[in-house]
């Protein structure tokens, strides 16, 4: 995995689909940061300017300052979005 891949997963407490990205992406090896949004309606404020979403999860992937929202739930969203960024 590239070290200038930056992952930011945008969950809340009790997410089951918050906790799938997670461990999908524990087992992939790729590191990631948390936000988490429980309690902070301000957050979803800044996920529905960002991509018109104030649902959880939302994974932000960057790479060389080019930055993707995954808002879409199921991992075969975010494997296609990991794909595309890590050629």
């Amino acid at each position: 995995m590239a070290q200038d891949l930056s992952v930011i997963v945008w969950s809340k407490e009790g997410c089951s689909y918050c906790n799938e990205v997670k461990e999908y992406l524990s087992e992939q090896n790729i590191e990631y940061k948390t936000i988490d949004v429980t309690n902070h309606d301000e957050y979803r404020d800044i996920l529905e300017t960002k991509y018109g979403v104030r649902h959880v999860p939302v994974v932000e992937i960057g790479k060389h300052n080019v930055y993707e929202g995954v808002t879409e739930v199921g991992i075969e969203h975010l494997q296609a979005s990991l794909g595309s960024v890590q050629v």
